[in-house]
């Protein structure tokens, strides 16, 4: 099945649009806000995405080079979102589902000396290396993640992000906030999935993310997982229709003042995973209040490597640069720490 490449845009002075991508341009769609109009009147005219997009082409193209550099005034959003209720939009993630990242998690959390993180295949992991509670989860996903037919998995870990107002565009700077402790890449694919008017889930696609957390604050206690993953985070800049999800591989980079300062390559897909993607997404919209006609969801499928694994610190004003072979262009993102001072929340009584 070939692939399709859409982004979303907006201009100062004109409605925000969804292009597809045909190198080196953009070619815009007429009357299509956002991707999440066009997969709705999709799935309403009985078309499919991809027949939908052709018919919508317009003779108007842009310079993509210019617009992903930021050169233009075209700017690029992020790959999805949900315009016009942005609480009607779940970004949620799934962790433990690959190999280094539970390996990780085991050297954050275990009391005993560190693991390495090679030598250790993916399919059979030492007794030693099953003592914390995210290694026990990620080898139930070795043994039961991968259901036959018409069978239902063991459950993976999951985590909540926000809605539509954390996610962020390439080159937007995901910032460390004055009550975080650090920030760091995290890089992942996400599924990009709307319900349609019967309830039923919908994937669109999946794009290039930056999944973004505060693992100084997750190494202080496994139970600090759940609020160091409430941060921005960022996808696109494309969201990709009909990509395969079987193995993809990809590398992750911190640029410093342009330099290429840490690098690594990743993998993902279910052969570099515990569990398979549909028992994740049923896992993910197994929750009745997960299929709620209209709603939306971007849903991250785990990392393979990032930076703090392997001990290296990014500074102020690094740029994270995260690629997937077949994913489109690589995702950019500057790292910003806020300067200002954490100040009281106050609840105000009515």
């Amino acid at each position: 099945m070939s692939t399709l490449r859409l982004v979303q845009l907006n201009h100062p002075a004109r409605h925000r649009c969804v292009a597809v991508v045909q190198e080196p341009v953009l070619r815009l769609l007429t009357a299509t806000p956002s991707i999440y109009h066009l997969a709705l009147r999709s799935v309403r005219e009985g078309m499919s995405l991809s027949e939908l997009v052709v018919s919508l082409v317009s003779a108007e193209s842009l310079d993509y080079s210019f617009v992903y550099e930021g050169r233009s005034e075209w700017r690029l959003l992020p790959a999805f979102d949900q315009p016009e209720n942005p609480f009607g939009c779940l970004v949620s993630g799934t962790g433990l589902t690959h190999k280094n990242s539970a390996l990780n998690r085991q050297m954050m959390h275990q009391s005993t000396s560190a693991l390495p993180t090679s030598a250790l295949p993916a399919s059979a992991l030492p007794a030693s290396a099953q003592q914390t509670d995210s290694m026990r989860m990620y080898q139930w996903g070795l043994e039961g993640g991968f259901p036959g037919a018409g069978g239902i998995g063991v459950q993976p870990e999951w985590f909540y992000k926000g809605n539509s107002y954390c996610l962020l565009a390439h080159n937007e700077a995901l910032e460390i906030p004055a009550y975080g402790d650090d920030g760091g890449e995290e890089p992942e694919i996400a599924g990009i999935y709307i319900v349609d008017d019967a309830g039923t889930p919908r994937r669109i696609g999946l794009t290039t993310a930056n999944e973004f957390s505060d693992h100084v604050m997750e190494k202080k206690n496994y139970l600090y997982l759940a609020p160091s993953k409430l941060r921005s985070c960022a996808i696109g800049p494309e969201l990709v229709v009909g990509a395969d999800f079987d193995a993809i591989a990809g590398t992750v980079g911190i640029l410093r003042d342009g330099v290429r300062v840490w690098e690594t390559g990743i993998h993902t897909g279910e052969k570099h995973m515990a569990h398979s993607l549909r028992n994740l997404e049923h896992h993910h919209f197994k929750y009745a209040n997960h299929r709620i006609p209209l709603q939306t969801h971007v849903h991250f499928f785990g990392a393979d490597a990032f930076s703090f694994g392997s001990g290296f610190g990014l500074l102020d004003g690094d740029v994270m640069e995260i690629s997937w072979e077949g994913m489109g262009r690589p995702l950019r993102n500057p790292l910003k720490q806020m300067r200002q001072k954490q100040t009281l929340v106050r609840v105000v009584p009515l």
